[in-house]
């Protein structure tokens, strides 16, 4: 698939970008995958350019697991870059951590009339680093948030559990659940000492056009289901300016993709490694694909419907 390249150093932010066949005016910037041309990333993007919308794919560096004070002013530059070049409208879309950050993104920058959020939470955390280090796989840094804006850290929950008690957790409970990562425990023994303060939570009520939250009872990573209602109750104590769809579906784990989209990224064996990564999935496969098929119809709806509705400014 031919795109184009971007870097921090000459474009202002890491990512790529891949046009449609249908010579649209619509642009989903995601945030699947752990580099903007992996496996991952490129699945998305072919499911994405399927419903007649340009992509732009982005992370916070060259393979870089983790997620640490990532400057929002480069989702900001890469608006800038898409209206500039032919893009009317502008979406973003984010799975797990980066579903956190489609949201905080899109409660920050009003040309972002579309936000897809999988297993987001509705706060910000401390950042983290994943790699090796004294025989973990992943640690929190001290001081950091997940995000930081022009310099300064967003607000943020800090974890309690420091390195490597914080790995310690996770590989306790995903040892004990038999999933391939369990972190539920460290968030809420993080939230139990740390109640969520006001700045920490994500202004959803700033963003604009249509919000499209999606999660699911059974995730093993964190409490979405928790988060989402508390999303719904936000907005529904709050004056707002978009159009929510909140769906929790009982099953279908913390891999709430489109079920096409799933098949592009695994063609053989998609439904086997879902079972193989987590006990819900293996307790109720038959549940977790009907979900998966769910999300599908509801995405493409909705992506059909913003591409066509006129946003107004207020």
């Amino acid at each position: 698939m031919k795109h184009l390249h971007f870097e921090v150093e000459t474009n202002g932010f890491y990512g790529a970008y891949w046009t449609c066949a249908s010579e649209s005016d619509c642009a989903v910037i995601t945030m699947i995958g752990d580099d903007p041309e992996d496996r991952l990333a490129r699945s998305a993007v072919k499911w994405l350019c399927g419903c007649d919308v340009n992509v732009l794919t982005m992370s916070p560096a060259k393979k870089d697991y983790g997620h640490h004070n990532y400057p929002l002013e480069r989702i900001e530059t890469a608006i800038s870059w898409l209206k500039a070049n032919g893009n009317r409208k502008i979406g973003i879309a984010g799975a797990s951590t980066t579903g956190t950050l489609a949201l905080t993104a899109a409660a920050m920058f009003p040309d972002i009339t579309l936000t897809i959020a999988m297993t987001p939470s509705d706060f910000v955390w401390q950042g983290f680093m994943q790699g090796k280090r004294d025989g973990c796989k992943e640690w929190p840094v001290e001081g950091e948030s997940l995000f930081s804006y022009r310099g300064n850290p967003l607000p943020y929950m800090p974890f309690c559990y420091k390195h490597p008690d914080y790995w310690h957790c996770i590989a306790a409970e995903s040892k004990r659940t038999g999933d391939m990562v369990n972190s539920r425990k460290l968030f809420e023994d993080s939230e139990a000492a740390h109640p969520i303060e006001p700045e920490e939570y994500i202004p959803i009520e700033n963003i604009r056009g249509k919000l499209l939250l999606i999660g699911a009872e059974d995730d093993a990573l964190w409490d979405a289901a928790r988060y989402i209602r508390r999303m719904e109750k936000r907005l529904s104590e709050k004056s707002h300016h978009c159009s929510m769809e909140a769906v929790v579906y009982a099953h279908g784990t913390h891999f709430v993709f489109p079920e096409g989209m799933l098949k592009i990224m695994l063609p053989v064996g998609s439904a086997l490694f879902v079972k193989w990564a987590f006990t819900a999935a293996r307790k109720y496969p038959k549940e977790c694909q009907e979900t998966r098929k769910d999300i599908e119809k509801r995405m493409c709806r909705i992506l059909a419907e913003w591409k066509k509705c006129f946003v107004r400014r207020s």
